[in-house]
């Protein structure tokens, strides 16, 4: 089988997990420190507060805008379902906006689509690492008066006009999964510009204790924490952040691969974009991809081809699935829907995900396309 994704790990990430085992010091403590100051050197991002998982970073985003109880958020129903949870967790109702017709992102005018007077704040989302069109929608959240969340799960290493996403909006959340670009296994992190809302996201992370571990540890004296206010248990270990650190030395090359990888797909199914058999992804004016997640749009057939297609690769020995959910089609949301989300539904029902990874062969590639092309084929 040829696998959707394949983390790029290696002897150094064992070596750098090994290390935070020995030392003693596995908690969150001194690597977690130094990966989220390497995270900040890298992307430019003034704050950043490592966590457990991409989730747990927008939930303390939505805390940190001042999202409570009986306001509404703007999400895109288009991405995985956290992005919608994560509102809930604050007693916050979502809006799903639509997207695109001819990319997975919302845009300005899907957002005024979604506008309620309840709104508050929107989350929007680089779906599959593909840059939406920030500056356009900061500028309409700034006339609206929201706070701008950005839902980076997919985007460690994306750019926007020339600059890794990760310092362009108040708020913005990564995801270390495995199926991302960059991993510790299960991690995130939250990039935060004002230096006071930082703090405070950084004590909300270990319970809101006022005094962190690594300070009790080094204090010459008794140091008795106090807990200002209710917090959580959102911390990142040191074996993870040790992975994290090699993981974002390499991220260039990451990226570098990706890219060439996802320029071969183009090239080669150019003819059946071309023809209107499939949608492919390409980078906008305003950014670049990291290319993620490779997905595809089949342009005919619905989902009951789409998944003739999907369950053909798979029969081929290709790790192929569905492209990307529709939270507002799942039970836990399907009633909060206030209306079609058309573009949505199309995109959750039509789109593949087809294999990409490091350490893809030109020979796994080249089964890859033999294999859509004869799905598509056998499943007009």
């Amino acid at each position: 089988m040829i696998p959707i994704i394949k983390p790029w790990l290696g002897e150094a990430e064992a070596d750098a997990a090994a290390a935070a085992v020995r030392s003693g010091w596995v908690a969150q403590g001194p690597r977690v420190a130094a990966f989220e100051a390497q995270f900040c050197a890298q992307t430019g991002a003034a704050h950043a507060i490592a966590v457990s998982s991409c989730t747990t970073a927008l939930h303390l985003a939505l805390i940190g805008a001042g999202v409570r109880a009986g306001d509404a958020v703007i999400v895109p129903s288009l991405s995985f379902i956290a992005t919608t949870n994560a509102v809930a967790y604050v007693g916050a109702a979502p809006v799903f906006a639509d997207v695109d017709p001819g990319a997975p992102n919302v845009t300005v005018r899907t957002l005024e689509a979604a506008l309620t007077p309840a709104c508050t704040a929107v989350i929007i989302a680089h779906q599959v690492g593909m840059p939406a069109e920030l500056a356009a929608i900061a500028a309409w959240c700034a006339d609206h008066n929201l706070t701008l969340i950005e839902d980076a799960a997919c985007a460690i290493g994306s750019t926007l006009d020339g600059r890794l996403i990760g310092a362009h909006s108040p708020f913005v959340a990564f995801s270390f999964h495995p199926r991302k670009v960059l991993t510790t296994g299960e991690g995130g992190m939250l990039t935060v510009r004002d230096p006071v809302v930082a703090d405070r996201l950084r004590k909300l992370r270990q319970h809101a204790m006022s005094v962190s571990a690594v300070a009790r540890h080094e204090a010459t004296g008794v140091v008795l924490p106090t807990f200002q206010e209710v917090g959580y248990n959102y911390r990142m270990t040191d074996i993870q952040a040790a992975i994290g650190l090699v993981q974002l030395g390499k991220l260039d090359a990451i990226i570098a691969r990706r890219r060439a990888l996802a320029a071969s797909y183009q090239a080669a199914l150019a003819d059946l974009a071309k023809a209107g058999a499939l949608l492919l992804p390409v980078d906008p004016p305003w950014g670049r991809s990291n290319y993620q997640t490779f997905v595809i749009r089949l342009e005919s057939g619905g989902q009951s081809r789409r998944d003739a297609v999907l369950a053909a690769l798979i029969d081929d020995g290709i790790g192929a699935g569905p492209g990307i959910m529709a939270a507002h089609m799942q039970p836990a949301w399907s009633a909060l829907a206030r209306g079609p989300l058309p573009q949505t539904e199309r995109w959750a029902v039509s789109s593949i995900a087809l294999p990409l990874y490091h350490t893809m062969t030109q020979q796994d590639q080249a089964d890859v396309i033999t294999a859509l092309r004869a799905a598509l084929v056998a499943t007009p």
